[in-house]
């Protein structure tokens, strides 16, 4: 297996610099790191790449079995790792990546060094105790629209996500991402994402690890990012003057300052 043409792997930056890999999240791909990119290669080797049922990872690929866990896309994680022969590595991943890399962390301790978690919700359904920001019910409800109409829960959906009323482009730009997803791998990694719960997973963190949340987000409340820096120990929580789910496209320099700032420059 070309591990490399599987991910649709892109290494960009100071190749002699620290090392930062940048995870999509659900019906995205690499792209959506574009605005903050420029920055982080300015003192850092970025690894960017493509889970396989997105952008342009190769599709042959595709198992079902596999990409009905996150355990299946933190294999993928490290594997690329491994291709590459990474250490030292500052993980980034946004919305569901970022649970996927608290999994790769736990895999591969050896390969990883920081842990920057944007817009990460450990569990989408509330709970005694626990509020996720979505009932059951919700969840459920989302999940079989989805299934029945995938492109047009995309159009309705992308622009709720990214928030930013103000700003439609962004809305058109997650809904072109959701569309241009295969409707059918879509549907597994959906309900891997809105029905995981990796609570008991954010314990075993053991890298420094920062978590960015929006001032305002549909998808990850603020009680979650709350609850994620409680529970992981020594970890440190900065709200972003942002809306919406995807700060690395609507506050891109905000974002790439505070990964920059966590990490430091070698």
């Amino acid at each position: 297996m070309d591990i490399r043409r599987r991910n649709n792997v892109s290494v960009t930056g100071r190749l002699d610099g620290p090392v930062v890999v940048l995870a999509h999240g659900f019906g995205c791909d690499q792209n959506m790191w574009r605005l903050v990119v420029p920055t982080l290669a300015e003192s850092y080797r970025v690894v960017l790449f493509d889970y396989v049922g997105s952008g342009q990872a190769d599709p042959s690929a595709w198992d079902e079995r596999r990409y009905s866990s996150l355990e299946g896309y933190a294999r993928d994680v490290v594997e690329v790792c491994e291709e590459l022969d990474l250490r030292g590595v500052t993980f980034v991943g946004h919305s569901v990546s970022a649970m996927v890399g608290v999994l790769a962390v736990a895999k591969a301790p050896e390969r990883f060094s920081r842990l920057v978690m944007v817009a990460p919700s450990p569990c989408y359904i509330d709970d005694e105790g626990y509020r996720g920001g979505f009932s059951a019910e919700d969840i459920d409800e989302l999940l079989e629209s989805l299934e029945s109409n995938y492109l047009g829960w995309s159009a309705a959906m992308a622009p709720v996500i990214m928030g930013n009323v103000d700003r439609p482009e962004l809305g058109e730009e997650l809904t072109a991402s959701f569309c241009a997803t295969d409707p059918d791998m879509a549907r597994v990694f959906a309900r891997t994402t809105f029905l995981s719960d990796s609570r008991q997973d954010l314990k075993s963190v053991t890298v420094p690890t920062l978590v960015l949340e929006c001032r305002q987000d549909v998808i990850a409340p603020r009680e979650v990012g709350a609850y994620v820096r409680d529970t992981i120990p020594g970890s440190r929580l900065v709200t972003l003057e942002a809306t919406g789910h995807c700060p690395q496209l609507s506050a891109p320099q905000a974002t790439a300052r505070a990964i920059t700032e966590f990490i430091g420059v070698a």
